[in-house]
């Protein structure tokens, strides 16, 4: 379920205040991506056999990090600042990263998995709104989109369905999302 587009806020600089909220929001996201991948790598790299899991993990760290440089970059050729609550997303992001790489690998790649969707539609509610008024950044967000899907498709087929107590930590971890979005936003 793709969100709805948030209609254009009437008066003036109502488009410009709306932009900083999706890079606001954004940034965080992909700051806590990082901070996620992170946390499972450092319990799955000093664990034996996660070889091949702890590689994955790094080459999605990658991506996120490439899309976090970009925001990076995003807000301040706009002059918009962070989220005051970054601080807090790092922390949170490698908390949930370890915890759930703790529970096994399948775990993590459920973690990936719950993220990834709500980012997926997130991310598509967001192109759909600025595909007229800021076409290039609407680019940059799809491909972006892509690149969270490759991530959200890679944690299924590695098993991310079959972790344990998969429907209520995916649940969860999907509802700490999608607060973690509403709030950035504002903040």
């Amino acid at each position: 379920m793709t969100e709805r587009p948030v209609p254009p806020r009437p008066g003036r600089g109502a488009s410009r205040a709306r932009l900083a909220e999706i890079l606001r929001v954004d940034h965080a996201g992909e700051l806590a991506a990082v901070h996620i991948y992170r946390g499972q790598q450092a319990v799955l790299g000093q664990a034996r056999g996660h070889k091949r899991i702890t590689a994955q993990l790094a080459e999605m760290e990658g991506h996120e990090a490439v899309h976090l440089a970009r925001f990076d970059a995003l807000l301040n050729e706009r002059k918009v600042r962070p989220t005051l609550l970054a601080p807090l997303w790092r922390v949170a992001g490698f908390a949930l990263g370890a915890g759930t790489a703790l529970i096994g690998d399948k775990a993590a790649h459920a973690c990936t998995e719950a993220v990834e969707t709500v980012i997926e539609d997130h991310y598509a509610g967001q192109i759909a709104e600025l595909t007229d008024r800021e076409p290039d950044l609407a680019a940059e967000l799809t491909r972006f989109r892509d690149e969270e899907l490759a991530h959200r498709d890679l944690a299924v087929d590695e098993g991310a369905r079959e972790a344990p107590g998969y429907p209520l930590l995916a649940a969860v971890i999907r509802a700490g999302c999608k607060t973690a979005i509403k709030i950035s936003e504002k903040l």
